[in-house]
């Protein structure tokens, strides 16, 4: 398994399928798509790619409370399910997959760090020396690195430099934004996928996934949180400068307004729940 870091080739036009696993406390969703190759354009300029979907699975979640697994045997079981779903309607098999994350108590950490150039031009191997150096800051017993982001670089005295590739300067210095959480949670939640006969590609937080996925290019670049409430947890991601740079998770979520509903009303959890939908459709 390797932790997404944002650190990849946004410029690669490799093809093929992604399949991704949402393990949340109130239901487990997968999603199979197809990777395109696509132009830059002019409202999402970052993104490389376009998917097609072509198979989604869902179930009721089992054994999750939070985010976090409690029961192996019953959440295996509905990531069997959903899993199973999107391969029938895929038409394929999945053997490993994207993992949608908010357990393990996520923690945002900002780090500098600088590296001696000699005057010559910043190459990649000078850029992964200085990300390498700002995530070591990072490490931690007991807890593990999630995102480790560049914010901005510097050269010299000059700072927020986006791509010093190929400038030239004595020193070269980075900004970054760690995301960790706890080891164990995560461990678990990557145990009872492997117990699934499916093997974890990588990790994504739920907060920087969640703000990828409903904010544009110009709302990251202005500056954005985005604030998605699930059953259980609710979760918080802050954007600026087209920069991930705050992250955070609570463990409160409908569920639990559902909850207070159906205890103030003294009325069943079925009825405070459709209460709660209709409240929110009005």
């Amino acid at each position: 398994m390797s932790w997404l870091g944002g650190g990849g080739d946004a410029s690669s036009r490799r093809s093929g399928t992604l399949t991704v696993l949402d393990v949340g406390s109130s239901k487990v969703c997968c999603v199979v798509a197809k990777l395109k190759p696509r132009e830059d354009g002019k409202l999402l300029r970052g993104r490389s790619h376009r998917m097609q979907v072509i198979g989604i699975g869902h179930q009721k979640s089992q054994g999750v409370k939070s985010g976090v697994v409690v029961d192996l045997d019953r959440a295996e079981h509905a990531i069997r399910l959903a899993v199973d779903a999107a391969e029938r309607m895929a038409g394929l098999t999945v053997d490993s997959l994207i993992v949608n994350m908010t357990a393990g108590r996520l923690k945002s950490e900002a780090f500098s760090a600088t590296i001696n150039l000699g005057g010559h031009q910043v190459e990649e191997a000078d850029i992964k020396r200085v990300l390498a150096a700002g995530a070591k800051q990072a490490l931690r017993a007991e807890r593990e690195v999630v995102h480790s982001l560049p914010v901005g670089f510097s050269l010299d005295a000059e700072r927020g430099v986006r791509d010093p590739r190929g400038m030239v300067g004595e020193t070269l210095g980075v900004d970054m934004h760690v995301l960790t959480g706890d080891a164990a949670p995560m461990r678990n939640l990557e145990l009872c996928i492997n117990r699934s006969h499916l093997s974890v590609e990588r990790m994504v937080a739920t907060p920087y996934a969640s703000g990828l996925a409903a904010l544009v290019d110009d709302e990251l670049e202005m500056g954005a949180a985005c604030i998605d409430m699930g059953g259980g947890t609710t979760t918080i991601s802050v954007f600026s400068e087209g920069k991930f740079v705050h992250g955070d998770a609570i463990a409160i979520g409908g569920n639990h307004v559902t909850l207070d509903m159906a205890k103030g009303l003294s009325t069943s959890l079925d009825a405070a729940e459709r209460l709660d939908g209709n409240q929110v459709a009005v």
